[in-house]
């Protein structure tokens, strides 16, 4: 699915440590492999000065100096669109029973319809250029959301549909010169680099879901892990401390990836939910 000039693009890696893979002038840039990344969703804010990577929304401008990745949510609305969705694109959207399907943990947020081609291509005219955006704004990466809605799409949606439509993202994000993360969905994994073509992975909550490796053996160095602090039963319902995840992926691989903790809704630094540690 990638341009002819990025099958030929060789692998280098400039004085910053950041992977670059260039064709005629033209450059993906890779994230720092193990670099210190903070993750800003719920509201931007100015990073730790050592910080090298930072993924805000794509509303969002990015911030100087630093590797900065877009996220979009691309398989799922966001809660302020919502309305725009069901006014202008309701045929995009997920029903079962005549009914919108929400994901259940994030029930403002409507399945995108990824079940057929044309409904694929009708969602790129939408997101294709949200990605462009990105590129423009000065993004060097792009976060793809939700790309395991298929196990909340009520049976609508398979792993081979929401494969094919993350095809088409890549090939979007390639054609600006962006790299781009595949996000979760670790049964997706061995496909990630060779099949589906994602350069590296964003990855929540691994150590609780044991995994980690899933991710680790295909993307290598570059797996950037999020642990949150709400996790207070393991999947045994037996009490545990949140952070004692965190502290397991830091001793397992913290010396191989980058890895973080932080409060569920990613909120600013100024908020007193705040959290966000990384691995001593």
């Amino acid at each position: 699915m990638r341009t002819q000039w990025f099958q030929t693009a060789m692998i280098a890696v400039v004085a910053t440590g950041w992977g670059v893979l260039s064709a005629n002038a033209q450059t993906i840039t890779l994230p720092p492999a193990h670099g210190k990344f903070d993750y800003q969703l719920g509201g931007d804010y100015n990073p730790q000065g050592n910080v090298e990577i930072v993924v805000r929304d794509r509303t969002v401008a990015p911030v100087k100096d630093k590797y900065n990745i877009c996220y979009v949510n691309a398989f799922q609305t966001q809660p302020k669109l919502k309305k725009w969705w069901t006014t202008n694109h309701p045929d995009l959207l997920v029903k079962k029973n005549g009914e919108y399907v929400t994901d259940p943990k994030w029930t403002n947020e409507y399945i995108l319809d990824v079940s057929t081609v044309v409904k694929q291509k009708k969602l790129m005219d939408i997101i294709g250029p949200w990605i462009d955006q990105c590129a423009a704004d000065g993004f060097k990466a792009i976060e793809p959301d939700n790309l395991d809605s298929w196990d909340r799409s009520k049976g609508v949606l398979s792993p081979e549909t929401n494969t094919k439509f993350a095809k088409l993202l890549v090939k979007r994000a390639h054609d600006a010169y962006l790299a781009i993360a595949q996000k979760n969905a670790s049964e997706l994994a061995p496909k990630g680099p060779k099949e589906i073509r994602f350069d590296f992975a964003i990855v929540e909550e691994c150590e609780y879901e044991k995994e980690c490796n899933e991710y680790t053996k295909v993307y290598g160095n570059q797996v950037y892990e999020i642990e949150y602090n709400d996790y207070n039963k393991d999947h045994n319902g037996k009490p545990v401390d949140p952070v004692s995840f965190f502290n397991a992926a830091c001793d397992a691989r913290g010396d191989k990836i980058s890895i973080i903790y932080r409060d569920r809704k990613v909120v600013r630094n100024t908020s007193p939910d705040y959290e966000y540690e990384v691995c001593d």
